[in-house]
């Protein structure tokens, strides 16, 4: 394991360095006339509005929503958080929150959707449910707030009530929860565990304070229990603490060279982060997953590992965000995070997506206009980059900026893979899986877990659900009444497997769903076929040199 600097565990938004408040450094600022006549005409407007607007105005409103309107003029990234949310961001960092348990989804213009809840969690117990609309909190409309003005509505101090409002499916009246909070862990290291005898599986969901030890003890656990090649998946993981990503990517870097740098008009966020000697996985291969919902701090680790030649990334092209965004706290305790830099690769390599200021829905529609032809048709997708947007790597390989890390290996998703079938697809999405196992194991199930609970082992290689169970779900999505319980049956090979997964997670928490749900993920299904590319890029480092190019060759 690397000694890593202090600083890189602890969130940005705890540390207010000297000279970063606004009230402190503003004048620096003011070197030019033109700047300071514009923030005098910005004082007068500001002023002749509360003392001469022919109602009474907020003054703090009426100073947030200026705030607001001019970042909504710069990039995508940059953000206002006013004071009275400082305490629920920062727990996000810390690993730790008072909360309820639950996870959900505020697409734009839509209602909030739960998704999941923690097995045994204060939300679970008393009766939310995934598929559970989230309407109100404390008896306050949440309809059309996004996801963070939701979080810091129902997060609050530990031991305290929080009434949830729901409209649930195929229920004509709201329902009323009334649930008490508690401390709730944070882990970010989803899963990690061996998939065979040589080959370990880490799956991390996000880089918060905790990550990098969560790494460290968990590799370390891998390898006593054998690991000579690493699975990273970092599909779906929208970042975090950039500091603890870099520390992660160290773990897999030996010698010099670096990891990522930064560049700012400030000549003082001009930084460079380099690898360290020593580290957890400097030779064994790896191969790295993503997708299109991979950003910021896992874009580091993935770039970084290409550019060095040290993994092999496979997937769907990354979300492209390559922007450093920096606290500065203002008088009130409110925070301008503000992105101030870019971040770039190893190779010198930009992977953030081409923006125009203050154009923020044209910036996330032309995101996506060509990650189909990326994922579908990446031949064509390369041949259209331009030569200033190639680069190579330490041993000459071609990589690629201007928008999200390409994987070396591209799989698109297989619509023909049994998943992708509408009794799996359909069952899914209405949750019947998870709330079927949960109202089992609730109310029959005493018999089932005394058998299992200390086997879980065993539960894992030789556990199938019976022909009882499996009926008995088909009559509880016949009573649903969301699916076709046809189409169910026709896909039982692989909804047999996803039952299995839920009634791991129910009885030993979420860790336990990855192994039995990636038996059926069609990715993992293709490693073998990538292991070959990996290990002639983990021979560059000391590795085991490939007996061939083949398939997977880098």
């Amino acid at each position: 394991m690397k000694a890593r600097l202090a600083s890189y565990l602890l969130p940005t938004l705890l540390i207010f360095a000297a000279g970063t408040g606004l009230g402190l450094s503003v004048n620096a600022f003011l070197e030019k006339d033109d700047t300071f006549e514009q923030l005098q005409k910005l004082e007068d407007a500001f002023l002749l509005i509360n003392r001469q607007y022919v109602d009474d105005v907020d003054a703090r409103q009426l100073a947030e929503d200026a705030i607001r309107a001019m970042l909504k003029d710069l990039d995508p990234h940059s953000t206002f958080i006013d004071a009275s949310k400082i305490n629920a961001v920062q727990d996000e960092y810390r690993g730790e929150f008072g909360g309820i348990g639950i996870w959900f989804e505020a697409a734009e213009e839509d209602t909030a959707k739960v998704t999941n809840t923690l097995p045994d969690g204060p939300g679970e117990r008393v009766g939310l449910m995934p598929g559970d609309r989230l309407i109100a909190v404390d008896d306050t409309s949440i309809v059309g707030l996004g996801s963070l003005d939701i979080q810091n509505m129902i997060k609050g101090p530990v031991n305290t009530d929080v009434v949830i409002t729901v409209q649930r499916p195929r229920t004509k009246a709201p329902i009323d929860f009334t649930i008490r909070r508690e401390s709730i862990p944070l882990y970010s290291v989803d899963a990690a565990y061996m998939m065979d005898a040589t080959t370990g599986y880490l799956r991390i969901g996000r880089f918060a304070m905790t990550t990098h030890d969560e790494f460290v003890k968990h590799v370390t656990r891998l390898k006593r229990e054998g690991l000579e090649r690493l699975v990273l998946d970092l599909r779906d993981n929208p970042g975090g603490i950039k500091a603890t990503a870099v520390a992660i990517a160290d773990e897999m870097l030996d010698g010099e060279g670096t990891i990522v740098y930064t560049r700012g008009r400030d000549p003082r966020e001009n930084e460079v982060d380099r690898i360290t000697r020593g580290g957890l996985l400097t030779t064994e291969p790896i191969v790295v997953l993503v997708n299109e919902n991979t950003a910021s701090g896992s874009e580091i680790i993935a770039g970084a590992l290409q550019d060095h030649d040290r993994a092999l990334v496979v997937g769907r092209r990354t979300f492209g965000k390559g922007l450093v965004q920096r606290p500065f706290q203002l008088h009130d305790g409110s925070v301008l995070q503000m992105t101030v830099s870019r971040y770039y690769m190893p190779s010198g390599r930009l992977i953030q997506t081409p923006y125009t200021d203050g154009e923020q829905s044209s910036y996330y529609e032309g995101k996506f206009a060509d990650l189909e032809q990326a994922t579908y048709d990446p031949t064509t997708y390369l041949a259209d980059i331009p030569d200033s947007l190639r680069f190579e790597t330490r041993n000459g390989r071609v990589v690629y900026g201007g928008g999200g890390v390409m994987p070396d290996r591209v799989v698109p998703p297989d619509s023909l893979s049994p998943l992708a079938a509408p009794g799996v697809e359909h069952t899914l999405r209405a949750g019947l899986p998870f709330l079927f196992v949960r109202d089992w194991l609730d109310t029959d199930g005493a018999a089932f877990r005394e058998l299992w609970e200390n086997r879980q082992d065993a539960f894992m290689t030789t556990y199938k659900v019976d022909v009882a169970l499996w009926n008995r779900f088909l009559a509880f999505v016949d009573e649903a009444g969301e699916v076709d319980v046809a189409e169910v049956e026709a896909s039982r090979d692989m909804l047999e497997v996803i039952l299995k997964g839920r009634i791991a997670q129910r009885i030993w928490q979420s860790e336990a769903w990855y192994p039995v749900f990636n038996s059926i993920d069609p990715l993992l299904q293709d490693l073998p076929a990538f292991w070959t590319g990996a290990e002639t890029l983990s021979a560059y480092h000391g590795g085991t040199p490939s007996s061939g190019q083949g398939r997977g060759g880098p």
